[in-house]
């Protein structure tokens, strides 16, 4: 450790004398080269430190350390340079090995890139190697410092000797080092490959470089330098393909499992090599996403065209794959069943069963028909136990499938009585009342570090709440708690939040002293601009409240908060609302303006206690009580109107984008605008009806719905542009309020209905789900207008922004939990429009699949105009053949009573 007379004869004696005292000369002159960005310079300064130098040095480090992490953003390039410095001269006094992998690991030091590691290696290359090896190991363990670090961490590891520390994080550093057009050339050559490719092979997240969307013949392609290696025997070809088979059995998403999959496809495995496997392909075939499931079922295939798949993994595959989704999948296997019978007549028994058991039953009435007509055509080849299962099983058909089941198994078939249909929606959601603030100020810390805080509502303003309670009763116990809870480096210098409030960390900074009165109050006094957006909007209410809570946590004008919800849907019950008005006036404490304005915004005004409370609040006798009461008697308090343009508007001439075409104009309340402070304004009708393409619809969404719990037609027409964007955008995530807006209070109208049509005609399914749950919650209120939301899905279809194959799907979902009923009344709605456009719009076919379902089950009657066309039309096509089905269905006599599912 450079600490011997030797190292310091290269110094002066003057300077020998000075850098032997503390805040001597050489430490001068290394603390000087570190403010000057002089990293180069570092090894060379601290070569004559001995020991207690370096620790002296050391310290002075450490100070400069913080004070460069309290500059402001103006000073960015200098802290940059200094960090630099800073980094290696730290690296060189640290003497323990955890200590120095803390202090290489701080990520306000590598904030920027580490290219080139040779001064931090050049101030440790006199460590002993079993240091640099824990130094090694510590850093590798931390995914972003060992991704930032890789060439620091890299160096250590052929200095150590020490085995390659094949995490996440390293393995992310290596390969962004070695993409380039010399690929394969460095992967060739370095002798940590095998290590690093088995570990990339089996990561949950596979890093960026090895799924780029580029061809088989460019350098960069990694599953072709793979199998290049492996054909070299650089890589040993059985264990690549156990790593594939184990990472692709593992699951995950898609664009995950594209490497193993290329690398797998790329190696084209021999019969025996894919025989050796077969358990696996099973396993992928039931349980992998689509196109690994498809893989692997490509391979069985193969296997059983050439004779080779046991006939019971045939039969194990065929029950997994029939309870999949997929209706390709699903059909491919049918057909791949009925080639293996007609080689292998003897097998009926083993295979028909576990193939009917879940096709019969499949969504996608298609599917039930090719089924039942691979039955019917070995059915003459299994026993007479077999054929009474199989009968039985064909109690799952549909009703248009009835009649040929009979035909095909006779006086087994099982009659099915069901009675009349009945309509099966979830239960009203009741109110789920909010727990009260923690108890204690431990309880409170735990609710504030806990991860994900500002996601959950309901925990945040517990949590903001009760931090407001305990800094009234007691600032310094909660400084102390705060101080302990969250990592030093999160308050140990003064916050300026200039942009962003952070969340709840506004209040916990201001509460420490760590926000400067002015910021504060410069936040305070913001005003929306006119031009806002709805999105701006609600994110500036919640804004708002924070910086008022900043500015007084911890005083007496704030002892808790009237604005916390007593309801999960963010609603405020107006009894218990009346109740804080009066703690407040007993307390001669004056409501803060932002937390009253929310708090009157979330109060129940449709709850029937509205019409007690406001007499009470009235009789309060103050201005907070009279507010109280004239608000919950105003029943238009807020209001909003939603108009589209249509493609093709002179207004929004070359704008095909639903988002673009989007107006938004919010009812002129002049009691908003002039008794509610500035962040509400816009409620009031202060901004401007125009269309906005914000991007905010990837903010901050999970606050949201709880700013507007009492008027979900003003919460619709707010979040409609960004719900517009997961119609014809690629935004995921959008309906996430769905399922707070229906359960909120308020009547429902057009705007709640697009929000839902929107919801349903998502492109990612998880956002159609969770609009399929809403419409139910909605049916089950009794608050749905099926025509009013069958009129906007119909224009939505008509004009090409909501495609009909994932309204079928959403449709198909909801209709499966037993809402037959409601679901046929959606669609009803929707059809003579569709049915009657002049070209026939792709895929109304499984709209119409959807709809002939609904009716056989639900047993509806009457006449839909257009269908009688379409259905006497010539063809096989999937519309024309559902559009018989569904006229069939609608035709049946009124005696015959439809199949009941629940």
């Amino acid at each position: 450790m450079g600490t011997g007379t030797e190292s310091g004869a290269a110094v002066s004696v003057e300077d020998g004398a000075r850098g032997a005292a503390p805040g001597g000369a050489a430490v001068g002159r290394l603390l000087d080269a570190v403010r000057a960005g002089q990293a180069r310079q570092v090894p060379k300064l601290l070569e004559p430190l001995d020991a207690a130098a370096r620790k002296e040095a050391l310290g002075r480090l450490k100070a400069l350390r913080a004070e460069v992490r309290s500059w402001d953003w103006k000073r960015g390039q200098e802290a940059a340079r200094i960090r630099r410095g800073l980094y290696v001269a730290g690296a060189g006094c640290h003497t323990g090995a955890a200590a120095a992998a803390t202090w290489l690991a701080g990520g306000d030091m590598l904030g920027w890139e580490l290219k080139d590691a040779t001064p931090v290696l050049a101030v440790l290359a006199d460590r002993d190697p079993a240091w640099l090896a824990d130094v090694a190991g510590r850093l590798a363990k931390r995914r972003n410092v060992a991704e930032s670090a890789y060439e620091l961490i890299r160096g250590l590891v052929v200095r150590s000797g020490c085995p390659v520390p094949a995490t996440d994080g390293y393995v992310l550093g290596w390969t962004r080092k070695v993409t380039d057009k010399r690929l394969l050339e460095r992967l060739r050559a370095d002798p940590q490959t095998p290590v690093l490719v088995a570990h990339a092979l089996s990561m949950g997240e596979t890093p960026d470089r090895l799924v780029w969307s580029v061809g088989p013949e460019a350098p960069t392609h990694w599953p072709t330098a793979l199998t290049t290696l492996v054909a070299e025997g650089v890589l040993d070809r059985a264990g690549v393909m156990d790593l594939c088979a184990s990472r692709l059995l593992r699951g995950g998403r898609a664009r995950d499992l594209k490497f193993p999959l290329e690398v797998l496809r790329l190696l084209a495995p021999t019969g025996e090599e894919l025989r050796e496997r077969i358990p696996d392909w099973v396993g992928m075939a039931a349980d992998a996403p689509s196109p690994v499931a498809g893989y692997a079922q490509e391979v069985l295939a193969g296997l059983a065209g050439a004779g080779t798949l046991p006939v019971g993994a045939l039969a194990e595959m065929t029950g997994a794959v029939l309870f999949r989704t997929e209706k390709k999948l699903v059909r491919a296997q049918l057909t791949l069943v009925g080639k293996v019978l007609a080689r292998e007549r003897g097998a009926a028994g083993e295979l028909l069963l576990p193939a009917v058991a879940e096709a019969f039953g499949h969504e996608d009435t298609g599917v039930q028909e090719r089924a039942l007509k691979l039955v019917g055509r070995y059915l003459s080849a299994v026993d007479a136990e077999v054929r009474a299962e199989l009968a039985e099983a064909a109690g799952l058909l549909g009703p248009a499938h009835r009649r040929a089941a009979a035909e095909v198994f006779g006086d087994t078939l099982v009659a099915v009585d069901s009675g009349p249909y009945e309509e099966i929606l979830p239960p009203v959601p009741g109110p789920e009342p909010v727990a009260p603030a923690a108890a204690t100020v431990g309880a409170l810390v735990e609710e504030l570090v806990a991860k994900g805080l500002m996601e959950d509502p309901v925990a945040f303003e517990r949590a903001l709440d009760g931090l407001v309670r305990h800094a009234h009763r007691d600032r310094a116990a909660v400084v102390e708690a705060v101080r302990e809870a969250f990592p030093r480096g999160t308050w140990e210098t003064p916050h300026h939040f200039t942009h962003y409030t952070h969340g709840i960390h506004v209040v916990l900074a201001s509460l420490l002293g760590l926000v400067k009165r002015s910021v504060i109050d410069v936040h305070r006094a913001e005003v929306p601009d006119r031009d806002s957006c709805s999105h701006e909007g609600l994110s500036g209410v919640l804004e708002a409240r924070l910086w008022e809570a900043a500015a007084l946590v911890g005083t007496d004008g704030l002892p808790f908060l009237l604005a916390t919800p007593t309801l999960h849907t963010g609603g405020i019950d107006p009894t218990v609302l009346v109740e804080r008005l009066r703690a407040y006036r007993d307390a001669g404490v004056e409501p803060a303006p932002v937390d009253l304005a929310q708090a009157l915004v979330r109060v129940l005004r449709a709850d029937p206690s509205a019409g007690r409370a406001a007499g009470e609040a009235e009789a309060l006798g103050t201005p907070a009580g009279l507010r109280l009461a004239a608000w919950l008697r105003d029943e238009d308090a807020l209001g909003a109107t939603v108009r589209f343009f249509p493609r093709g508007a002179k207004q929004f001439s070359g704008k095909w984008w639903l988002i673009d075409r989007t107006v938004v104009e919010f009812g002129k309340r002049a009691v908003v605008r002039e008794e509610f402070p500035p962040a509400f304004h816009w409620l009031g009708g202060a901004v401007r009806a125009t269309s906005r393409h914000c991007y905010h619809w990837i903010g901050d969404r999970a606050q949201w719905a709880s700013v507007l719990p009492a008027d979900r037609e003003v919460l619709a027409a707010c979040l409609l542009p960004a719900m517009a964007h997961s119609v014809d955008g690629d935004q995921r995530g959008t309906t996430e309020p769905l399922t707070a807006l229906a359960e909120a209070g308020g009547p429902v109208g057009r705007a709640v209905h697009l929000a839902l049509a929107f919801g349903l005609g998502g492109v990612d399914s998880d956002d159609r789900l969770r609009a399929v749950d809403a419409l139910l919650v909605l049916a089950s209120r009794g608050e749905l207008n099926a025509r009013s939301l069958g009129a906007e899905l119909t224009w939505l279809v008509a004009e090409g922004s909501l495609k009909p194959n994932r309204l079928a799907d959403a449709a198909r979902t909801a209709a499966a939990t037993g809402a037959y009923g409601t679901v046929w009344a959606v669609l009803e709605a929707m059809l003579p429009e569709l049915l009657g456009a002049e070209k026939p719009l792709r895929g109304l076919g499984e709209l119409l699949a959807v709809a002939a379902d609904c009716v056989e089950r639900c047993g509806a009657r009457g006449e839909v105009e257009g269908l009688d066309a379409v259905a006497s039309a010539r063809g096989s096509s999937q519309l024309v053949v559902q559009a018989r089905r569904l006229l069939n269905a609608l035709r049946q006599e009124a005696d015959q009573t439809p199949t009941e599912t629940a």
